[in-house]
């Protein structure tokens, strides 16, 4: 099981991340490419907080199926278009809703588009599966 730390001087928990996570040595390791907010008919709403919510949504049965569970993503890596800190709030919601207090490693991208135009979010994970 991977090690979750934060600095005790900086704690980056309340903005919904880690700020460290270590990985067993021999861990094997699973990386889940982007999930966007499209739901499983492939419609995106265009409320940013909608398309997030999804996006964990599509995160989580990504983890499902690979027989893994929210505490063994060890990494997230968020892209955000047109980022502001109004959005910060739905995000740490979000991640905290799905990783409680087990946060990974999170870093953000601010972007100026993604692959799909009316696409705002979305989310990549790192996910140790031994």
């Amino acid at each position: 099981m991977a090690g979750f730390y934060s600095a005790v001087d900086s704690d980056p928990t309340p903005n919904g991340y880690s700020t460290a996570v270590i990985v067993p040595a021999g861990a094997k390791i699973a990386y889940i490419s982007g999930q966007g907010g499209q739901d499983s008919m492939g419609a995106l709403s265009p409320d940013f907080a909608a398309q997030v919510k999804q996006a964990y949504v599509n995160l989580r049965a990504a983890l499902e199926a690979l027989g893994a569970k929210p505490d063994q993503v060890a990494k997230l890596t968020v892209f955000v278009v047109d980022h502001d800190m109004s959005k910060l709030g739905v995000l740490t919601r979000n991640v905290t809703e799905m990783f409680g207090d087990r946060l990974p490693a999170q870093t953000l991208v601010p972007v100026p588009k993604l692959a799909i135009d009316p696409m705002l979010f979305e989310v990549e994970a790192v996910v140790v599966l031994n």
